[in-house]
């Protein structure tokens, strides 16, 4: 079949959310042959209808059930806010649909365990949005740690902060589940998981406002062998957005933003390019959801339940670190006002 033929029966997407992720995934599957976008859903009809209107799709509305009982819709893209994201996700599997939900799918490892037997037992894929694990550039990293390059991987380094002026959106509002460390920390928690597998130990902190929503968490996992990952997350001042992992012959560097970077650099081989190495570039489909829905689509037509890139054992284990995390910090940190963001 030609790249760009479309073929006779497109996967139809509905997509539940009319904000920010949803205006970078629907141009990116209306990039894709054999995936249509068909409607989308939002609570305001207003949102709805200019959502619509602007990304040309041929329908919306603010009824999520008649949606997802809808014959015309095969796939959901679940962009809702976090506190939404289990509930929904069962009420799409159980109405019959296929579900991509955005990251973090649900609020802890037993919601997420819940969902992917459900799936499993229907016999409907259901993943995770993480799409930096799809990317050109992080697939290649694989590629240059299993050559041996650097050595064994022994270490990672990784954060994502960034100071966010409170704007009344769901991450500062603990009732639609707020906080960092499933918007942001998520992606550094992901990563060693990749590298190093599930943490055998887990050492936290952070600090919390006073409702106990988490604004900011470091911590450091540890793994069988001595491996060890740094990780950081904020949403109140900058953490560097970069990622490095490390062995006894060099380091390879994603520089930030890494969990969107389309660029490495391996610091490796003589001591001229270890310290001054050459970019290692990949370039970007769309926004950078391409791949990952490409692959999601795949998988959704050969009949595959989850998607061996990012399966559900993975993300569940995933979900049990960040549970330990946020259960660590709520024992151990005091609670402190943050006057000058919320």
């Amino acid at each position: 079949m030609n790249e760009t033929t479309e073929p006779p029966d497109p996967l139809r997407w509905a997509i539940a959310g009319a904000g920010t992720i949803s205006r970078s995934i629907v141009p990116d599957l209306q990039l894709i042959p054999g995936n249509r976008v068909v409607i989308v859903f939002s609570r305001d009809k207003a949102n709805a209808t200019r959502f619509a209107a602007e990304f040309g799709l041929p329908r919306w509305t603010d009824d999520f059930a008649a949606m997802i009982s809808d014959p015309a819709v095969d796939v959901l893209y679940l962009a809702t806010p976090f506190a939404t994201h289990a509930a929904m996700a069962r009420e799409a599997l159980l109405a019959g649909k296929h579900v991509v939900v955005e990251k973090p799918m649900a609020l802890n490892a037993a919601e997420v365990q819940e969902l992917f037997a459900l799936a499993e037992s229907l016999g409907l894929f259901l993943m995770e949005a993480m799409w930096m694990k799809f990317n050109p550039a992080f697939r290649h990293l694989f590629e240059l740690l299993d050559s041996g390059l650097i050595g064994k991987p022994s270490s990672l380094r990784a954060g994502f902060g960034f100071p966010l002026i409170a704007d009344g959106g769901s991450r500062w509002d603990v009732a639609r589940s707020g906080g960092t460390l499933l918007d942001q920390g998520i992606y550094p928690v992901t990563l060693a998981h990749a590298i190093f597998g599930e943490p055998t130990g887990i050492h936290a902190g952070g600090r919390l406002r006073e409702d106990g929503l988490d604004f900011a968490e470091h911590f450091t996992l540890d793994f069988d062998g001595g491996q060890f990952a740094h990780c950081a997350s904020s949403m109140t001042e900058f953490v560097d957005p970069s990622a490095s992992i490390s062995g006894a012959l060099g380091w390879i560097t994603i520089p930030g933003m890494f969990w969107t970077s389309t660029t490495l650099q391996v610091h490796a081989g003589a001591w001229a390019t270890m310290f001054a190495p050459q970019p290692m570039e990949h370039e970007r489909e769309g926004n950078g959801y391409v791949p990952m829905l490409r692959a999601a689509g795949q998988a959704i037509r050969s009949g595959a339940t989850e998607h061996p890139i990012h399966p559900g054992s993975e993300t569940i284990a995933v979900f049990r670190t960040l549970d330990t995390i946020s259960r660590q910090i709520n024992n151990s940190v005091s609670r402190t006002e943050v006057s000058d963001y919320a």
